[in-house]
């Protein structure tokens, strides 16, 4: 029994040795209710925390103790809400929060200034807070399959913005700020309630070359009268003659495929 317990404390120290040398917490498919303290004890040695499906329901306030963690992967668990205190992990550049049960987000998000890439489809966000707008660094945005009815004004302060997921939504219009996002080459809308876009997106947003909006009431007529429209079916063509990969989300038929008639 004893030499039980001793394999067992042996087991767990080099676990947390290998955790403090390599700075890569992963505990994927562990079938764990609650976020292991140990890892906590780690603080500035973790700069990987992945504990993708799991049954987490809540994010203890000492997750803020993780002050050079890079990449936060929680996806496809039960967490419900985030802790406000989230907003101190200034060393942040990957944040996915897939499949899970939240229905906000804290304003505090607005603190990870370093944050690149943030997935968070699949969840009940019925809106996202102003202050994403400070999320300057941002290359990628994923909010697919939650309840948004809409896109805040400020996310056209996401200036380094190259890809904007909101596929399956509930939303309408998009706010015309959306034209500043100058790096932008990616928009997926599809499934939602959009019926126009801004009528300068295709002029202002010069590098474009996809728009998904599968399931919306937009025209094909209303897209090609856009300004812009020339120069965007040129880029969307070019993109489309050179790369033929996974990552590629307009089909054979060219424009047609991203916007229903």
């Amino acid at each position: 029994m004893g030499c039980c317990v001793s394999r067992s404390t042996d087991s767990k120290a080099s676990r947390i040795a290998r955790w403090r040398s390599t700075g890569i917490v992963a505990l994927r498919d562990s079938k764990l209710k609650a976020f292991p303290n140990e890892v906590f004890d780690l603080d500035r040695s973790v700069r990987t925390l992945d504990l993708t499906h799991n049954k987490i329901v809540d994010i203890p306030v000492d997750i803020s103790k993780l002050i050079n963690m890079q990449r936060l992967i929680l996806a496809e668990n039960l967490v419900q809400q985030l802790p406000t205190n989230l907003g101190k992990l200034q060393s942040l550049k990957l944040m996915t929060l897939d499949g899970n049960q939240i229905t906000s987000l804290p304003d505090e998000m607005g603190q990870l200034v370093r944050l690149e890439r943030l997935s968070i489809s699949g969840n009940l966000l019925t809106c996202l807070p102003e202050t994403i707008g400070s999320l300057r660094n941002l290359l990628l945005l994923n909010v697919s399959n939650n309840k948004l009815k809409s896109l805040p004004e400020s996310i056209g302060s996401c200036f380094s913005l190259e890809e904007l997921q909101a596929n399956d939504n509930l939303i309408e219009d998009l706010p015309a700020s959306i034209c500043n996002l100058i790096h932008l080459k990616s928009l997926c809308l599809d499934n939602n309630n959009v019926n126009q876009i801004p009528l300068n997106l295709l002029k202002d947003c010069k590098v474009l070359q996809n728009i998904s909006l599968h399931g919306n009431p937009i025209s094909m007529d209303q897209f090609q009268q856009m300004e812009g429209f020339q120069d965007f079916e040129a880029r969307r063509k070019k993109k489309f003659d050179k790369q033929i990969d996974s990552n590629v989300m307009i089909g054979s038929k060219g424009l047609d495929e991203g916007v229903d008639l």
